[in-house]
């Protein structure tokens, strides 16, 4: 799935429709129903690891405040809301999709807007989570074509998920991902690896475990926006064994691999936005950058998820269970 990196670039072309009402909408979401879209506001979108969030609200609930979407954005944003008046698991909408399972989708004014404790209006809010997933896209003011044959010899345009088609002119498509409404998205900047709120000791502290860090580095508590390109990359530039445990590993290699982390990272993000293809050392290599052979298999927790490894093992030694 995408990472951090390629996540916050979706942020980015999304940014310039918050504001915007959907007129227009389309794609292949059963659940969702793209239908359910038509004449929301998208209010906001945030990001935070790996996960893009996205609010909407019903026009009805502008005409009730008797103002632009834009100025009263902060009373839409207040945090000390009635909780019998947000949606929430027992107050959402939801209706069944044609595989018959339910999913909450925009309701309308009824039980969304009311009087807080300080006699501001207070509207419920509603969020919809985007999770990508491995080939999932942003497109924006276009469409996605199909690179090659697909198996059949078919060259068969990728399937939007979403469309949506503003008041302003533009579109945005969104390809490959799940999307369900949620509450409003908690913020954890400190282990966002993208973040200037990062916390370099919490997530040093993780790696410290008696487990192998290659584990600990695909932990969203810690490394949220990490995935597979980055875990390679971080451990192989650090010259440390995916499988070594963080409890055997000095705390000078420690600072070694979180300083990749967020090097590799940061430099992703800015080649995202100059344009640049992404370069690799290890990912998906056969060699490393000095000829030597690199090794693939398959690590994971043993009841959690399983990612391809690459590494070298003349660059990345394992320790011994001996060494301190």
């Amino acid at each position: 799935m995408p990472e951090g990196p390629s996540v916050r670039k979706f942020h980015h072309l999304i940014s310039p429709f918050v504001g915007q009402k959907v007129v227009k909408t389309g794609g292949s979401s059963k659940k969702l129903h793209p239908a359910s879209f038509q004449s929301l506001w998208l209010q906001d979108a945030q990001v935070h690891g790996k996960k893009l969030f996205l609010r909407f609200d019903p026009e009805e609930e502008m005409e009730l405040l008797g103002s632009s979407p834009q100025s009263i954005q902060g009373v839409w944003q207040e945090e000390a809301m009635d909780p019998e008046l947000a949606l929430g698991p027992n107050g959402q909408e939801t209706s069944a999709g044609p595989s018959g399972s339910g999913e909450p989708v925009p309701s309308g004014s009824d039980g969304t807007y009311g009087l807080g404790e300080h006699n501001r209006l207070v509207v419920a809010q509603r969020w919809l989570e985007v999770r990508f997933g491995l080939f999932g896209s942003v497109w924006v003011n276009d469409f996605s074509r199909a690179k090659k044959a697909n198996k059949r010899g078919d060259w068969k345009d990728p399937v939007p998920r979403l469309v949506l088609h503003f008041d302003a002119g533009g579109f945005l498509v969104f390809y490959s991902c799940q999307m369900s409404w949620s509450s409003p998205p908690v913020v954890e900047p400190t282990c966002d690896i993208l973040s200037e709120k990062f916390h370099r000791g919490q997530a040093l502290k993780a790696l410290s475990q008696a487990q192998p860090v290659c584990f600990t580095l695909l932990d969203q508590r810690y490394f949220s926006g990490l995935g597979n390109i980055i875990k390679n990359e971080a451990l192989y530039r650090a010259g440390i064994h995916p499988l070594s445990l963080g409890s055997l590993l000095s705390s000078s290699s420690l600072e070694v691999l979180v300083d990749h982390v967020v090097e590799f990272s940061s430099d992703w993000l800015r080649d995202k936005f100059q344009g640049k293809e992404r370069h690799t050392q290890i990912y998906q290599k056969e060699q490393c950058p000095y000829g030597h052979q690199v090794m693939k298999e398959t690590f994971g927790p043993p009841c959690g998820f399983q990612r391809l490894t690459w590494w070298c093992p003349q660059c990345q030694p394992q320790l011994s269970s001996e060494e301190p």
